[in-house]
């Protein structure tokens, strides 16, 4: 399991979004917002290539760097790692908490409705693909 800081995080969303970049593209692009230099993204940077989240090719004139997990399996790394830790791995306890504090929009609150709606949907193929799988 990879953990990333909130900085990490970052600098992986950018580099989700638009691989390969070099160390100075990252400087230039969290400079202005963040007030990171050259040091500080060098460091994430050999922290994040030790913790098997990104990889480098050598360029040019400077290493090229791409994110070495995928989006979708640090989220749900982190995601599965926050709720045991926050709600003793219970997603009902965690929904029931957001309903209570009135933290889910009308939007949010119909995108589970469909989210909830599709994985029934699967399940019910699921089983009907057990049930014709055993028949003979």
């Amino acid at each position: 399991m990879i953990r990333l800081s909130e900085a990490e995080w970052k600098v992986m969303n950018v580099l989700w979004e638009e691989a390969p970049q070099t160390m100075m593209q990252l400087t230039r692009r969290f400079q202005e917002s963040t007030g990171w230099t050259k040091h500080t993204i060098m460091t994430f940077l050999k922290r994040m290539e030790d913790k098997g989240a990104v990889f480098y090719e050598s360029g040019v004139r400077a290493k090229l760097y791409y994110p070495k997990i995928e989006r979708q399996e640090a989220v749900l790394q982190e995601t599965e790692e926050f709720l045991e830790r926050v709600f003793d791995g219970k997603m009902g306890l965690m929904l029931n908490t957001m309903v209570e504090q009135k933290a889910l929009s009308g939007k949010e609150i119909a995108e589970l409705y469909e989210i909830l709606r599709r994985a029934e949907a699967d399940a019910d193929a699921g089983t009907e693909e057990k049930v014709e799988g055993g028949r003979q």
